[in-house]
Formats: structure tokens, sequence, C-alpha cells
């Protein structure tokens, strides 16, 4: 019979946050991947947990693939682990996983610490839907266009950025999104945990007066006025017009305050 491929959350900070089931899965695996053995290895040194380990990166997924499943297939246990929080989430192991599930060998996740998750529940950002989009591009015309691309969307979205580029990408999210409610969290779980809350504009004022800017961030940005706003489209640019705003400008500005495109009012008021 096939061994099992178990998908172990560890955690993102605070080891305190690992499970109990978690911790029992990796002291009998037969084998543990790890995004970095160094890493994993602190954390299994500190559970007491001395089983074998094995890489598995951005950079030696194909090949490494193989040898797991080679050894799945002959019936080993292997626990695969990230950095920090869930595997596969802007983690390695999506090829893994394919591979396994393509082979018939079982899948197992053992659900734990997520930062986007943590993050989500604790912004005071609305829950009832959201998006995570991982890591934004790092080219600032590649970061504004695909945050454009997202203008329109009708929910809270989630991102993983790092403290050398969220200055930047606090500009282009105030560019993109203008007045919508954002929320940083900084150092979840650790002993510097920060939520910042506020505009792009004010968040990045306050981060940049600061002498440095350190830590891992999620960055979360609420929805647009167009989840809450009660008055049809079609009426929103006819009073603005009744103000004297030109009816293109009227437009834009109802796109603006609803998150939407102007060709998405254009339709609606066409």
């Amino acid at each position: 019979m096939p061994g099992i491929l178990y998908l172990v959350a560890t955690p993102i900070g605070n080891l305190e946050d690992i499970t109990l089931r978690a911790v029992r899965v990796l002291r009998e695996a037969d084998l543990i991947a790890c995004e970095d053995t160094r890493q994993t290895g602190k954390l299994l040194a500190h559970f007491g947990i001395g089983k074998p380990t094995v890489s598995y990166h951005e950079h030696n997924e194909a090949a490494r693939t193989r040898e797991l499943i080679e050894k799945l297939e002959g019936g080993s246990n292997i626990a695969l682990v990230s950095d920090a929080g869930t595997p596969l989430i802007s983690d390695p192991g999506y090829r893994l996983v394919t591979a396994a599930i393509a082979t018939g060998i079982p899948v197992v996740p053992i659900p734990g610490a997520s930062a986007a998750l943590g993050a989500l529940a604790a912004a005071g950002l609305p829950t009832d839907a959201f998006r995570f989009c991982g890591f934004l591009p790092a080219k600032k015309g590649q970061r504004k266009t695909f945050l454009e691309a997202l203008r329109g969307e009708d929910c809270t979205l989630i991102f993983y950025e790092g403290p050398h580029r969220i200055l930047d990408t606090l500009a282009d999210v105030a560019a993109v999104f203008g007045d919508r409610p954002v929320v940083v969290a900084r150092e979840l779980t650790k002993i510097h945990e920060e939520f910042l809350r506020g505009t792009a504009g004010e968040i990045r004022t306050q981060l940049a007066s600061r002498p440095s800017v350190k830590g891992e961030m999620t960055l979360l940005i609420g929805k647009g006025a167009a989840a809450v706003a009660t008055t049809p489209v079609e009426d929103a640019v006819r009073e603005l017009e009744q103000k004297g705003v030109p009816r293109m400008d009227a437009i834009k500005q109802v796109a603006r305050e609803r998150g939407l495109s102007k060709r998405e009012v254009y339709k609606q008021i066409t």
C-alpha cells in the first residue's frame, strides 16, 4: 500500500501555535520534506522530534517531487512543511500534491496557522467574502496593473508583502483604491505584533516616519463603496450631472468610489 502525504501547518511565529495533531504526525512520519531544513530543524528540536528531513523548495521541486512520489509509492509516510504557516499557501508543494493525487496517493491536510486568516480575523474588515492574492508583483508597473484588475472585486483583498516593498506597495494601493480602508498586520503572533489601520496613504505615512520598517506583513484592503452603496449607479451618475459635473467625469467618479471600472459603470447607465 502507498504511504500518505501529510500537509502539516507550522507556526508563523509563536511556537505554541502548532497543533497536537501536527506534532504527532511529525513524530510518526518516515520523512519530513521542508522548504528549508535548517528552519524546520529548529522547530523539530524544540519539540524533541528526531526524524530525517529533506529539502523541498521552488528550485528543486521538479526533481524532488519524483523522489518523494517514489518513496510514497513504496509505503513511506511523508510530512510536507513550509518555513511557516500552511504548505502551498504562497509556498512550494503544489507540484507534489498534484502528482500524489494523480498517482492515487492519499493527501491529508493537517490544519493550523495561517497569516492570511489570522490577519483577516483581527483586521476589523468584512469577512463574509475575501480573496487571497498571495505576493504582489515586485515591479511597480506590473504591481499597479495587478491591483487595477482587482479594483472591482466586492470582497476584502489579502496580500503578503515584505518590509522592503511595503511603502511602494501602499503608494500604489492609494493610487488605485483611494480611501478604501486598509489594514497592515505586521509580525503576526510574534513579540512585536502590530495592526495598522487607516487608508493606504495614512499607513504609509506612519511607516515612513519610522527609522526602519521590519517584519513580514499581511496587507488587507476593504470593500469599496460599491459593497455598501444603496443608490443605483445610474442615479448616482445623474445626481453628479445635476450638480454640473460633466458626464464622463461623473462616470469616472462613480467608478472610483464604487471600485468599478469605467466600462462597468457605462454599461449600467446605457
